[in-house]
């Protein structure tokens, strides 16, 4: 398989075929029952695919560590509110339509991947600052059949969707450390709209979360700051608070966007979710 799913997947596939053919009383295929055999003495793998299907009719395909936790990071697997964010902006494509989207912590890069593919961006830059994210993220935007742009001046020279000849946007993969990066630096990306989701794990997240969107307060375009959107998990309320507050304090207005009707993708239905427009 060019893709193989987790283990867990597999079982809960082949376990749940074999019982809507029981339900029906239609003896399942014995190469079911093998299949399934097989798979209750597979060890699960350190990485896995995931494909999600997009109302086009497209997909996106993650390579993705199998554990939430991995090489000290929760950025190789795809959370809730990615997936929440991704809907919502397939649902308003006009909003990313040949702008330049940043995304800060870009994890798995499901929410980019989506937008590149739904939203027509002018150009896209996904961001982190751990390596092995880094490294993950740059090999599923080449499994998706987008290239990298090498640096932010080739980001910037590469036609975009507004000429004629155009059928991607501009792509790049950059390391962006929220406490060290500098308010040039972040200039750099030309950035209409800033996106992020769940990266509001613990209040030390928050704080240079904020000290980042501040910095991006200052990157002037056409006379105005970017739009920003945050999209993340209640969780924990008292660090959804703490996000707010910090954006008063911040001089931040935010308002929450109202939620949206589609749902695309499978995540938890018990979920709380929600996404803050930021006026920076």
């Amino acid at each position: 398989m060019k893709h193989p799913p987790s283990v867990k997947y597999a079982w809960s596939f082949l376990s749940e075929l074999i019982r809507k053919h029981e339900a029906i009383h239609t003896e399942p295929l014995d190469e079911l029952y093998e299949a399934l055999a097989e798979i209750l003495t597979a060890e699960e793998p350190i990485r896995c695919h995931r494909s999600y299907l997009l109302p086009s009719g497209d997909s996106v395909t993650l390579s993705e560590s199998t554990a939430i936790i991995s090489h000290g990071t929760t950025g190789l697997v795809t959370w809730n509110a990615a997936l929440y964010l991704a809907e919502w902006a397939t649902e308003n494509p006009a909003g990313f339509a040949n702008r330049t989207v940043l995304e800060l912590g870009s994890g798995a890069g499901l929410t980019g991947l989506a937008i590149c593919k739904m939203c027509q961006p002018r150009a896209y830059v996904f961001s982190d600052c751990h390596s092995h994210v880094l490294e993950q993220l740059q090999e599923n935007v080449l499994l998706n059949g987008l290239s990298l742009e090498p640096n932010v001046a080739a980001l910037a020279q590469h036609p975009g969707h507004d000429t004629a000849d155009a059928e991607s946007p501009r792509v790049m993969v950059a390391r962006v450390d929220w406490d060290i990066v500098t308010v040039p630096q972040l200039a750099a990306f030309q950035p209409d709209i800033v996106i992020a989701a769940d990266v509001l794990y613990c209040p030390e997240t928050v704080l240079s979360l904020v000290g980042v969107l501040q910095k991006l307060s200052a990157c002037q375009k056409d006379q105005r700051a970017p739009d920003a959107y945050v999209a993340f998990t209640i969780r924990n309320p008292e660090t959804c608070q703490l996000f707010t507050t910090e954006l008063g304090r911040a001089g931040i207005p935010w308002e929450e966007v109202p939620r949206h009707d589609q749902k695309l993708f499978p995540y938890e239905e018990h979920s709380e979710m929600a996404i803050l427009k930021l006026m920076l």
